[in-house]
């Protein structure tokens, strides 16, 4: 009698190992198998907390991936700027290395911004036969000296007052919100990149 209740127990734990799963069961599966599915808790701002100033990079903070907006509804899909550059990317970065007078008219940016960019360069001029400037460019540094977001007497200062027999000049490859506004890059990043990838401690 024993064995017959024993085989009976293996039966019913047998037979409840293959009961189909429930519907509901089934479809959280078949959802679990994309691609990209796990990709937002994965790597938005839910399943990360909030980025560090480290980790953060213009996209993040164009984007809002580092603050949580109750407002907003979660399937809402943000969309990148159009002609998004990214000022935290060396390859937006041009330099030059030139003599006075350099041939180059610069124009100040909005007051929200302020620093100053290329107008226009001078037929002719050391700048213009150097050829790696453009109008449009953003002044980013004089030698090791930053000048971006100085106002426009101060950031033109730096070049004039410069002793070097040839000077320096370091421009963003992109529009002033790109380099000053929600998607700048940070003055860390901006400072080290300046020092030629050196970490300048802040004081």
């Amino acid at each position: 009698m024993k064995s017959v209740i024993l085989v009976a127990v293996v039966t019913t734990s047998c037979a409840s190992a293959f009961v189909p799963a429930p519907a509901t069961s089934r479809t959280q599966v078949s959802l679990n198998m994309g691609l990209f599915d796990g990709v937002k808790e994965a790597f938005g701002a839910d399943g990360m907390g909030e980025l560090s100033s480290e980790r953060e990079t213009p996209i993040d903070r164009w984007m809002g991936w580092n603050a949580k907006n109750v407002d907003s509804p979660k399937d809402s899909v943000s969309k990148a700027p159009v002609g998004f550059v990214d000022s935290m990317d060396t390859k937006n970065y041009v330099t030059a290395i030139l003599s006075k007078p350099m041939g180059i008219v610069f124009e100040e940016n909005d007051s929200d911004f302020g620093g100053i960019f290329v107008l226009e360069i001078n037929e002719g001029s050391s700048a213009a036969i150097d050829g790696t400037i453009r109008p449009g460019d953003q002044l980013v540094s004089v030698g090791d000296n930053k000048v971006s977001g100085l106002q426009f007497e101060e950031a033109l200062g730096t070049i004039i007052n410069s002793k070097d027999a040839k000077v320096k000049l370091t421009f963003f490859r992109g529009s002033s919100k790109f380099l000053y506004g929600p998607a700048g890059a940070s003055q860390e990043w901006l400072n080290e990149f300046i020092m030629g990838g050196k970490k300048v401690e802040s004081a």
